[in-house]
C-alpha cells in the first residue's frame, strides 16, 4: 500500500492522504477581498485529490500585505468575499481547507510579483513598513520602522481577529506564517532582530513575540487545528538555523501546536540555497525526530516516487506540492496512478483517466 495515500490526523482534522497544497500567493485580491480568480483557482485545486488545501498568505492588516493585491482577512468585506469563495468550492468538494494568516513586516508594500516585486514608493501606492528593528530587505528599500509594544499588541490583536473570522466562515485549520522573511521570522532571526528589550537578544527573547502570537491564536480558536510555518534556516552565517528551529518546535509542542510546516530562507538576499530535489526535507526530518510534532516537508518535491519515499522512510508526515501543483493541478491523480492508490474526485471526472474509474474512490460527491 502506498504510504503517501494513507490517512493522517492533524489535531481533530482528518486527512484522506499525506499530500498538502501549500499557500501560494495569487496577487489577485481587491482591497484584500477574494475575487472570481480565487473561486476558479481554489475550485480547480479542490478537485486535485490532495489531502489538504491551504489558502495563500492572507494579511491580518492592510499594512501586513506583501502587495496591494494580497488576500486579507481584516475586514467584514474580506470575510464576506472569502466566505463566498469557500461556499462555492465547498458546494462541490469535501477537501479540508486551511488558511495561512500572515504579516509581511519589512517585506510589505511591494509591486506584483510578475512586475518584479520591488517595493513601491509612498508616492506609488506603497506604505510604511514595520519590523522588529530598523532595517530593509533590499538596500534600495526604505527602512522599516521599529515596532513598539503598542504596535506589537495591535498586530497580535489583528491575528486574533483574523482567526475569529476564519473560524466564523468555517475554515478547517489555521497556519500561522512565521517563515520566508516576514514579520514573525524577522523577530526570530538575529539578522533582523537587533532589539535590546525583552523581545531581542537571546533566543528566548527573539521567540517571545512569535510565540505570543501563536498562543493568542491557539487560545482564540481552541477547537480548530492550528499549526505554523517556519523557515528552518536563513542560509546565512550567523542567522536563524535548524538548531534554533528545534528549540522553537519544542516550545510550540508545549502550546498544543498541531503541525509545523518546514520551509527555509526568504529573510536575506545574501542567502545561499542549494536548490536540489528535497533540499529542505532534512529540516522537517530533524524536527520530527527530535520533537515528534507532525511535520509537512516541502522543497522541490516533484515526483510521486520521491514523495512516497519521504513518507515511507518517516522523514516527514506530509509533503507539500506547490509549484508542481500549479503546473499540474491533477498531480495527486497521476501520483495515485503510479503508486496504485485512489483519490477522491467528483464523478463528473471519472471517465477522464485512461485507466477508468478504478483510480477514484466512491466517496466523491
Amino acid at each position: 500500500m502506498s504510504q503517501l495515500f494513507t490517512p493522517f490526523s492533524l489535531g481533530k482534522l482528518q486527512l484522506a492522504n499525506r499530500i498538502v497544497i501549500p499557500p501560494m500567493c495569487q496577487y489577485s485580491a481587491v482591497d484584500g477581498s477574494a475575487t472570481d480568480w480565487h473561486v476558479m483557482h481554489y475550485g480547480t485545486l479542490s478537485h486535485s485529490g490532495a489531502g489538504l488545501l491551504i489558502i495563500e498568505a492572507s494579511a491580518v492588516s492592510p499594512e501586513g500585505r506583501i502587495s496591494f493585491a494580497d488576500l486579507g482577512l481584516w475586514s467584514d468585506e474580506n470575510e464576506v468575499a472569502l466566505k463566498r469563495m469557500l461556499d462555492a468550492v465547498r458546494q462541490y468538494s469535501s477537501m479540508p481547507i486551511a488558511i495561512q494568516l500572515a504579516h509581511a513586516g519589512r517585506k510589505a508594500s511591494c509591486d506584483l510579483a510578475w512586475k518584479g516585486g520591488k517595493q513601491l514608493g509612498l508616492d506609488e501606492g506603497g506604505w510604511q513598513t514595520v519590523a522588529p528593528s530598523v532595517s530593509s530587505f533590499n538596500a534600495t528599500d526604505r527602512p522599516a520602522q521599529t515596532l513598539d509594544e503598542a504596535g506589537m499588541q495591535c498586530i497580535k490583536e489583528a491575528w486574533v481577529a483574523a482567526a475569529l473570522r476564519a473560524q466564523r466562515i468555517g475554515l478547517d485549520a489555521i497556519e500561522v506564517h512565521a517563515a520566508h522573511g516576514y514579520l514573525l521570522h524577522e523577530f526570530l532571526s538575529p539578522l533582523t532582530n537587533t532589539r535590546t528589550d525583552e523581545y531581542g537578544g537571546s533566543l528566548e527573547n527573539r521567540m517571545r513575540f512569535p510565540l505570543a502570537v501563536f498562543d493568542a491564536v491557539r487560545a482564540t480558536v481552541p477547537e480548530m487545528t492550528v499549526g505554523i510555518r517556519i523557515s528552518a534556516s536563513d542560509w546565512v552565517a550567523g542567522g536563524w538555523d535548524v538548531e534554533q528551529s528545534v528549540v522553537l518546535a519544542h516550545e510550540l509542542k508545549k502550546r498544543a501546536c498541531d503541525f509545523i510546516h518546514v520551509s527555509s530562507g526568504g529573510l536575506s538576499p545574501q542567502q545561499q540555497i542549494p536548490l536540489i530535489p528535497s533540499y529542505q526535507v532534512a529540516f522537517a526530518e530533524r524536527i520530527k525526530l527530535e520533537t515528534g510534532l507532525p511535520t509537512i516537508a516541502v522543497g522541490l518535491i516533484t515526483e510521486p516516487e520521491q514523495a512516497e519515499a519521504i513518507i515511507a522512510e518517516g522523514r516527514a508526515d506530509m509533503v507539500a506540492i506547490g509549484r508542481g501543483m500549479l503546473y499540474d493541478p491533477r498531480w495527486p491523480w497521476h501520483a495515485a496512478a503510479k503508486l496504485g492508490a485512489q483519490v477522491e474526485v467528483p464523478p463528473q471526472y471519472w471517465r477522464g483517466p485512461p485507466r477508468g474509474p478504478v483510480l477514484f474512490s466512491n466517496t466523491s460527491q
